[in-house]
């Protein structure tokens, strides 16, 4: 039986874990959808045109779970010339996008100079595109290779036009976690730094989860918890987003063969825990990216108050197994058809058009 809750209140951990443990997904569905319509009381569902560029895959960071990566002298490494990025950009515009989350691997070679070039370029040919991109991962390595501090790394790539940073490379913030499926990648502290440098320079940021290796609830609630006291502290992230771990091709799953896929209830389940337990987030992003369309329209019914990406492109997450693909009607009709009301926004969630 679980314990009543009360939506003005702030859950505390002990409550969350009785909440994914205990309650049915019909309880969690109500008491996430009664918390978005408090904090989002007109209804409004909204999404963003953008793309992903993957400008490189060159990666030494060799994380078990990710099926993308190459290193430097594999035949399919790459790193993507101007050319190929501003016609990718192009392609975009064309469809009405507005934002690119660029990412790559952490190439060993790539320091500072390359990609204030890189954003530089990108900004003066295409003023009306945000860049929301590089991880903190990324700006980490790229401050250690070029000898400067994280916080010179994100001053300098802002001057020269980057808006925001993505919250990739969170998975679990529990060491122990990061120790077994991403062991040369940077630990909870430091992932969480780089977003409070980030912050306290104006720079507005997202928070990721993802879940479904070896973590168990209670860090699961711990990774909760870390970003909601960064949130508290600094009010930097303008979202949160969620999504099973796609174990398809990857050494994780090599490693760890009786690793499950994350069942559709699982994912709802957290969900709506999350939009319960991050008080302070504003928006939570449904992944149908790793869910599908269909589940992604009801995670509309868990709390997510966003459907995240038209995602002109995604090749990460594809090479883990993941194919689903959804284009701007697909996602109003959606949105629609759950009784909400779709809307076009930006990166800083502001809404462009209402259909």
């Amino acid at each position: 039986m679980v314990k009543p809750i009360n939506i003005d209140k702030r859950l505390s951990k002990n409550e969350a874990l009785d909440l994914i443990k205990n309650a049915s997904l019909t309880q969690l569905g109500k008491l996430a959808s009664e918390k978005k319509v408090q904090l989002h009381p007109e209804k409004i569902t909204t999404f963003v045109v953008d793309r992903n560029i993957n400008y490189t895959n060159v990666c030494w960071v060799d994380c078990k779970f990710c099926a993308f990566y190459r290193h430097k002298k594999d035949e399919d490494s790459y790193v993507l010339s101007y050319d190929e990025i501003d016609k990718k950009i192009e392609e975009l515009l064309e469809i009405g996008g507005t934002q690119i989350l660029m990412q790559g691997g952490v190439h060993p070679n790539l320091k500072i100079d390359y990609y204030e070039d890189l954003v530089e370029h990108i900004h003066t040919k295409f003023p009306q595109i945000t860049l929301h991109s590089f991880s903190a991962i990324e700006i980490s390595y790229i401050a250690r290779v070029s000898k400067i501090t994280k916080l010179e790394v994100l001053k300098r790539l802002q001057a020269k036009g980057l808006s925001s940073i993505p919250g990739a490379g969170a998975e679990i913030l529990s060491d122990k976690v990061r120790d077994i499926i991403a062991p040369k990648k940077i630990d909870v502290d430091e992932w969480l730094e780089v977003h409070r440098l980030a912050h306290s320079i104006g720079m507005k940021t997202t928070a990721t989860m993802m879940f479904g290796t070896v973590e168990t609830d209670e860090e699961i609630i711990e990774h909760w918890d870390r970003i909601r006291q960064l949130q508290d502290e600094t009010g930097g992230f303008r979202a949160f987003i969620m999504w099973s771990f796609q174990s398809a091709n990857t050494k994780l799953k090599e490693e760890i063969p009786d690793l499950k896929p994350q069942s559709s209830n699982r994912y709802l389940r957290l969900l709506a825990v999350s939009r319960l337990f991050l008080d302070n987030f504003p928006n939570i992003q449904s992944s149908w990216v790793t869910q599908g369309s269909y589940i992604g329209q009801l995670a509309l019914k868990f709390g997510a108050n966003d459907l995240g990406s038209t995602m002109m492109e995604e090749n990460v997450v594809a090479a883990a197994g993941a194919t689903n693909c959804m284009n701007q009607d697909e996602m109003i009709a959606l949105i629609k058809d759950v009784g909400e009301n779709p809307a076009k926004r930006n990166t800083a969630y502001e809404i462009i058009k209402r259909y």
